[in-house]
C-alpha cells in the first residue's frame, strides 16, 4: 500500500500542476478530474475508504459535472471549433496516461491486500448522514447555497440575451422605422 500511496500522491502533483498551468478550462477540468482520482487513491491507500468513495462520487462525479455545465455555458461561441480542438488527441492522451496509470496503481494494490489487513468499524450510511445534517448542517447548507450562488451567476454571465433599458430600445425601434421608411 505504501507504492499505490505514493504513486497516487505523483499522480496528484502531476495533473494538479497541469490544471493550473493550462491555459484552456477544459483540458484543465480533464486534469482536475484525473487529480481529485488520485486524491481518492491516496485516501484508499491509507485505509479511509469511505472518504475516497465520497471523493469519486461527490467531487470527480458532481461537482465535477457542474463544472463542465459551466463551462459550456460560458463557452456558446464557435461550438464546432472548439469541439473539434478538443478531440484532438494531444488533448486527451495526458489525462489518459494519468488515469491509465492510476488504475495501474489501484489494480495492483487491490491484489496485494489481504482481508487481514482492512480493520476498523464499520460507518454505515444513516450515521454519516446524522453526522452531516446533526453537528455539520450549517456547513451542508452554506456549501450548498455557496454552489447553488455560483450557477446562478455563471448563468447571468453566459447568458447571451442582454436586458436593454426602455430608452434605448425606443431608439433602436425609430431607427429601423426611419430606414424602413
Amino acid at each position: 500500500m505504501e507504492f499505490a500511496f505514493y504513486a497516487s500522491g505523483l499522480i496528484a502533483i502531476l495533473a494538479t500542476l497541469r490544471v493550473i498551468t493550462h491555459t484552456n478550462p477544459v483540458h484543465a477540468l480533464l486534469y482536475l478530474i484525473v487529480s481529485l482520482l488520485a486524491i481518492s487513491g491516496v485516501f484508499f491507500s491509507l485505509g479511509a475508504y469511505f472518504a475516497g468513495a465520497v471523493e469519486i462520487i461527490v467531487y470527480a462525479g458532481a461537482i465535477m459535472v457542474l463544472f463542465v455545465f459551466v463551462v459550456m455555458m460560458l463557452n456558446l461561441n464557435s461550438v464546432d471549433q472548439q469541439e473539434s480542438a478538443w478531440l484532438k488527441p494531444s488533448v486527451w492522451i495526458g489525462p489518459a496516461v494519468l488515469a491509465l496509470v492510476l488504475l495501474l496503481v489501484v489494480v495492483r494494490a487491490i491484489f496485494s491486500i489481504s482481508s487481514a489487513e482492512i480493520t476498523g468499524n464499520m460507518i454505515d450510511a444513516k450515521a454519516v448522514g446524522i453526522t452531516l445534517f446533526g453537528p455539520y448542517v450549517l456547513a451542508v447548507e452554506l456549501a450548498s447555497m455557496l454552489l447553488l450562488a455560483g450557477l446562478v451567476v455563471a448563468f447571468h454571465v453566459g447568458r447571451e440575451d442582454k436586458m436593454v433599458d426602455s430608452q434605448t430600445k425606443e431608439e433602436i425601434e425609430k431607427k429601423l422605422a426611419e430606414e424602413r421608411a
